[in-house]
């Protein structure tokens, strides 16, 4: 098959299969495995983070812990383009019912934090190994073992509700199947699903994008997506997914301190 895309669509959708591949991105996908022998720099979901002494440990605006969300080593990463190819990238969260989300400023990290360190060293002696200092967490949406994460470089064009939408496939794109219009919305989301666990590409939203309403610059790099996953227990209220959101610049100058958070759920 010569196209782009190794799936079939109907007729009417298949006359603008060009135009749907044209908005193709890659992406990293993300798959987790429950485990609990992690090392302290390896990718990983929850667990114990990669901190070398001497550095802070995050803490939110009441100066509590936050909790270790998702670790990315880079070095364990297939290449995608405008990404770094080495460093270690940490999400925090806090242990609340809003799981440290603030919806009216989604870009002030005091419930959340997002830390880069740019080289890694594989020496424990170099690193914070006792965390007894962490209180149990009671509210975080991972509330199962760690897991390790395995990556895939793929590709994917805009999903339904991106707010890209409009711009890359036309205002009236799906309007001008008439009577047929809810149908072939429904495929196109069915077919072009943007779920899962993923750096990169377009994202998923149980709900609409954010990012249309909030004044903060344009955040159209997806740095990381995490999902609702019943096998790597993972839950986002009521099966809701996670964003974080950053602009080319502010990853072009490993920046991480502007970056938007946002979930949402059912």
């Amino acid at each position: 098959m010569d196209n782009l895309l190794d799936v079939e669509l109907s007729p009417e959708l298949e006359k603008f299969r060009e135009q749907i591949e044209s908005t193709v991105k890659p992406f990293i996908g993300i798959e987790p495995q429950k485990t609990e022998e992690l090392t302290l720099w390896q990718s990983k979901l929850g667990g114990l983070p990669y901190l070398p002494k001497g550095c802070e440990y995050p803490k939110n605006a009441q100066r509590n812990p936050l909790f270790l969300l998702a670790q990315i080593n880079f070095e364990e990463v297939p290449c995608l383009e405008g990404f770094p190819e080495h460093g270690i990238l940490q999400f925090y969260v806090a242990d609340d019912g809003s799981y440290g989300a603030d919806f009216d400023n989604p870009t002030q990290q005091n419930g959340f934090r997002v830390v880069y360190f740019p080289a890694i060293s594989k020496t424990e002696d170099s690193l914070v190994t006792d965390f007894r200092f962490l209180p149990k967490p009671e509210e975080l949406p991972l509330f199962g073992t760690s897991c390790s994460l395995q990556f895939e470089k793929k590709i994917a064009p805009v999903g339904i509700r991106d707010y890209k939408l409009k711009e890359l496939l036309g205002e009236d794109f799906f309007a001008q199947f008439g009577a047929k219009r809810n149908h072939l919305m429904d495929e196109y989301a069915e077919t072009f699903a943007c779920e899962g666990h993923k750096m990169g590409g377009y994202a998923y939203f149980t709900q609409d994008d954010p990012r249309p309403s909030v004044v903060v610059g344009e955040k159209d790099i997806l740095l990381l997506q995490l999902d609702t996953d019943n096998d790597a227990e993972i839950m986002w209220g009521d099966s809701g997914v996670a964003n974080f959101f950053i602009s080319q610049t502010d990853l072009e100058n490993l920046d991480f301190s502007k970056v938007l958070y946002n979930w949402d759920c059912l």
